[in-house]
């Protein structure tokens, strides 16, 4: 097959020229391009004016103020307590026993009567010493009159010396019989060694009591005792004669006041601890041994130190704080208030008033009520409501 290639006038062959890029398709990237970037610059340029609208808002929207209860720091002298727990006992209480062996005939007390001392309680059957009783009564009676016959005889020089001793003896062995004998009898008849209240009682008639048996219990209320511990640390403020106030569940609200009255001259080594002995007059005998006792002991005062109502202080895992108030004036020359957190140290706690040992001084005025609304720096107003007042028995710490 033969190809015929055509040549031009020129003598050379015709070579095809390459496609160029169309103008139209060049047109349309830019335009894309130009589209893309002013969606882009405008998408941007809206977020920052977003940004900056929504800052303007909130600035010039600034949430009122928030209306609270105001108190002033003082400068006061509080009471220093230190306080512990114990628990009481009667200054006289026994489980009232037989010294012998005997059976009941006779029960001459009522369970919970008020008795005096040497008061007869329970009588033992005592049919064979009253009997022996009364054989040492005959013989000392014929002891007696024979000593004295004898006596009258060696005067007169008609008997000897040793006649007159003999009988001497024989009245002597007798008058011991008899007060062996009464001093049996007398055990059988158990009577109350103090006065006091009685308890339950524990025996029947006829029973054949046992020596040390407990018939029934008797205490004295008049007066208890206050046992309590503190620490080593603590042992050096206390002397004997400081006020000591009590505190029972049975009575809240109520205080029972007494002295100390015992120290003991040692600290315990495994627990390092003190224990102090106070007695407390109980004249309407409503306190009862084995209650339970918070004790709070009045010491010496301190000097005077910065307070504040408890209910002013924060306490959270950071420290304690209060809100602070401050004044400011405004562009408008308004003054404005705000409250701003104020970190504190906390010493003693008495009364509902918290002592600030470090933060405050007498004078700044400090958010009593209404905390749970406020930021540190927000603004407030103050209530015209005033501080709730504390309560007639404030809590002792």
């Amino acid at each position: 097959m033969n190809v015929v290639t055509e040549a031009n006038i020129s003598g050379k062959p015709i070579v095809e020229k390459p496609h160029k890029r169309p103008v139209r398709m060049l047109r349309w990237s830019i335009i894309v391009g130009l589209l893309l970037t002013l969606l882009v610059g405008g998408f941007v340029g809206f977020n920052a004016f977003r940004s900056k609208m929504i800052a303007q808002f909130f600035a010039n929207n600034k949430p009122p103020p928030v209306a609270v209860s105001v108190a002033e720091a003082k400068s006061e002298v509080i009471p220093n307590l230190l306080t512990a727990v114990g628990d009481l006992a009667a200054v006289h209480q026994v489980n009232v026993t037989s010294d012998v062996n005997g059976r009941i005939t006779d029960i001459l007390f009522t369970a919970g009567s008020t008795v005096t001392s040497g008061t007869p309680l329970v009588q033992l059957f005592d049919g064979p010493d009253q009997g022996d009783l009364a054989s040492f009564k005959a013989q000392a009676t014929v002891a007696q009159l024979t000593l004295e016959r004898a006596k009258q005889l060696a005067s007169r020089q008609f008997g000897p010396q040793a006649t007159v001793d003999a009988a001497q003896a024989a009245f002597d062995q007798a008058n011991a019989g008899i007060a062996k004998t009464q001093a049996i009898i007398s055990q059988k008849l158990v009577r109350a060694p103090f006065d006091g209240e009685l308890g339950v009682r524990k025996v029947e008639v006829g029973q054949f009591l046992t020596a040390g048996t407990q018939i029934v219990s008797l205490t004295d209320l008049s007066t208890l005792y206050a046992n309590f511990t503190v620490t080593e640390k603590d042992s050096a403020q206390l002397k004997v004669g400081q006020t000591v106030r009590i505190a029972v569940d049975a009575y809240p609200g109520r205080k029972f006041e007494g002295k100390i009255t015992t120290i003991e001259p040692q600290i315990a080594t495994d627990t390092r601890n003190i224990r102090v002995q106070a007695t407390i007059a109980n004249p309407d005998r409503i306190l009862k041994p084995g209650m339970f006792a918070t004790t709070t002991i009045v010491l010496p005062d301190k000097p005077a130190v910065v307070t504040v109502p408890e209910t002013a202080v924060d306490y959270t895992l950071y420290g304690d704080s209060v809100y602070l108030l401050t004044e400011k004036k405004e562009d408008d020359g308004k003054t404005s208030l705000s409250a701003v957190r104020t970190f504190v140290q906390v010493g003693n706690r008495v009364d509902g008033r918290a002592e600030i040992l470090k933060g405050l001084k007498a004078g700044d005025r400090v958010v009593a009520v209404g905390q749970l609304k406020l930021q540190s720096g927000a603004a407030v107003t103050i209530s015209p409501d005033p501080v709730p007042p504390m309560p007639a028995q404030p809590p002792r710490y």
